[in-house]
């Protein structure tokens, strides 16, 4: 995995309320996910602990094959066979679909005692490849309830068209659909080519305002955004 899986530095913020406890080697993690967006979908979202040198992406390093089926297509599989053969332990599509706008999913996660690190991720509808990320935090080993925001990344694997057509895909240019159903209908396409090749900070969508023609797909009333898209609220038994 570790040849698989790379390793990221991430821009997120964190705080806690710490409960008096003490140590233990293994702990139970409850998790709440929040979407904080006006108008954007996450789809199966999936969340990791594992060990501290396996990781889910790096910024300004390629996305993996594995990453790139989640950030086109909403597909966790491959990230999910690469974290299980790791001996990570793994909590997959939680809200059982989509994760809509304002909307928050809870679950569980009983990490092992070599696994000190949680990750979590899930595509961003409607995008070509964006994704909300959080790889490698660390586990708190105090007890306690831990806030942390999340930003949303580009994979690097397609131009952001900002086309709905079906796509999603790997190697498949275009939006798979908008759950939202807001867009519009005619865009020409916003670019066929991106500079940035690597995971990197999405810029967000652009959008139009011309629901029948223009540049692009989406409403630039509607899809656009600034970071944090998430938040996690993790709390340590």
């Amino acid at each position: 995995m570790k040849s698989a899986i790379n390793k990221m530095g991430s821009m997120l913020s964190v705080s806690a309320l710490v409960l008096a406890s003490t140590a233990t080697q293994a702990q139970d993690l409850s998790i709440t996910m929040t979407n904080l967006s006006q108008a954007l979908f996450f789809t199966p979202v999936i969340s990791a602990a594992h060990e501290a040198d396996n990781h889910l992406f790096m910024v300004g390093e390629a996305a993996t094959p594995e990453l790139q089926m989640m950030a086109e297509g909403g597909d966790v599989s491959g990230l999910a066979s690469l974290l299980t053969n790791a001996n990570a332990n793994v909590n997959e599509n939680p809200a059982a679909g989509l994760l809509a706008p304002g909307a928050s999913t809870s679950y569980t996660l009983t990490n092992d005692e070599a696994n000190t690190h949680l990750s979590v991720t899930t595509m961003i509808l409607p995008t070509n490849d964006g994704f909300v990320g959080l790889d490698g935090w660390k586990i708190p080993t105090e007890a306690g309830t831990y806030t942390v925001f999340l930003n949303a990344y580009d994979a690097g694997t397609e131009a952001n068209n900002e086309l709905i057509n079906g796509g999603g895909a790997p190697g498949v240019l275009g939006i798979p659909f908008d759950p939202g159903t807001d867009f519009g209908t005619g865009g020409t396409g916003v670019t066929d080519a991106e500079n940035n090749t690597m995971v990197h900070i999405h810029r967000g969508s652009l959008g139009d305002d011309d629901a029948v023609a223009g540049n692009s797909d989406l409403n630039n009333t509607v899809h656009r955004w600034l970071n944090p898209v998430a938040k996690l609220t993790i709390t340590v038994q």
